[in-house]
């Protein structure tokens, strides 16, 4: 059960809250700017939504099923629109967030991104911090990495992102992003996501190696349920038998996510595929499949790559792609950010 109140004083939320303590119920309060959103749970059976909603300070009364409730259709209707400086998620443009995997030096980080927002990039990434699945494989630039991607992201007039993946950087790199990245590996690490929500940033949460759609959904539930509801779900391939691709990327994700939940979602075909040559037909396909954005790995040099290169496109393959994904997205009716849009 989700109970919304407008602007109410402190007395009246913990007389709701004590209310519920008499039925045995646990709740939480999340307070906004302008509202105070009280989530309950426990045996809801016997609970009568009107009882609450003519107590004092409330506006409504929600019973939601899912354990995601928050990220629920049924707590929210209409679709979440996610706005990350010039960039929006979740409406009818499709923003393309391209860039290298990991930012390697300011001339490699400034080339890549001159080149994505003469393509028609809206957003800018590169990771800072890098841990990856070996320990002597390049680790990133740290906060060196930061002040590059904040300075590049100005230079060229685009929004970034970065990942973090400490809980002790989030103050750190929040200062630097316009959005933080919870990659895949740190999507159920519930300690840095309730710092992430604290951060007040939009997030770009990823799918975990092997998580289901719920799991998923739940970890966005975690940064929603710390006041933070700026959150983008990032489809970018799960684990499976298969061993041709990287992974198996699960466009059906996409509109069962948008079925089920209010949150925009995009797809990140590079990780999802681990070869340039499947990252445009795949792009292609999320975006058919109702993709609200995507996630492209772009480097000026692939093959002098630090980190990711076999499945990072060039500069021109990402010029080619967003030609294409212009032509497609007319089709069905959305656009994607262009040069000759802006």
């Amino acid at each position: 059960m989700i109970i919304m109140m407008n602007t109410p004083t402190t007395g009246q939320v913990n007389r709701v809250m004590d209310k519920l303590r008499q039925l045995g119920l646990d709740g939480h309060s999340i307070t906004t700017a302008d509202k105070t959103i009280i989530t309950a749970s426990g045996d809801l059976s016997a609970c009568n939504p009107d009882l609450y909603e003519r107590m004092p300070g409330v506006d409504k009364v929600v019973i939601v099923a899912k354990p995601y409730k928050l990220a629920s259709r049924e707590f929210q209707q209409h679709n979440t629109i996610v706005t990350v400086g010039t960039a929006s998620f979740g409406g009818e443009n499709i923003p393309v967030i391209a860039g290298p995997c990991a930012i390697e030096s300011y001339k490699q980080l400034q080339q890549a991104a001159a080149s994505a927002k003469e393509a028609g990039a809206a957003m800018l990434r590169g990771g800072a911090y890098k841990p990856r699945s070996s320990p002597y494989s390049f680790q990133g630039l740290e906060k060196d990495g930061l002040e590059i991607i904040r300075t590049v992201g100005q230079e060229v007039g685009l929004p970034v992102v970065s990942e973090v993946t400490d809980p002790r950087k989030v103050e750190l790199i929040a200062q630097y992003v316009d959005m933080l990245q919870i990659g895949t590996r740190n999507m159920q690490n519930f300690v840095l996501l309730k710092e992430v929500a604290l951060a007040k940033k939009p997030v770009l949460l990823k799918r975990g190696l092997a998580a289901t759609i719920e799991e998923w959904l739940m970890a966005a539930e975690y940064i929603m349920s710390g006041g933070n509801d700026q959150i983008v779900l990032c489809e970018r391939g799960i684990r499976t038998y298969e061993t041709y691709t990287r992974n198996t990327l699960d466009l059906s994700a996409v509109p069962v996510i948008k079925h089920i939940s209010h949150l925009p979602v995009i797809v990140d075909p590079s990780h999802g595929t681990g070869s340039w040559r499947w990252v445009s037909p795949m792009a292609k396909a999320a975006v058919a499949a109702g993709a609200d954005g995507l996630l492209i790995e772009m480097h000026p040099c692939p093959e002098e790559a630090l980190s990711d290169g076999p499945q990072s496109l060039t500069p021109g393959n990402f010029a080619q792609l967003m030609e294409e994904l212009d032509k497609l997205t007319a089709a069905l009716g959305r656009t994607v950010n262009k040069k000759k849009n802006k």
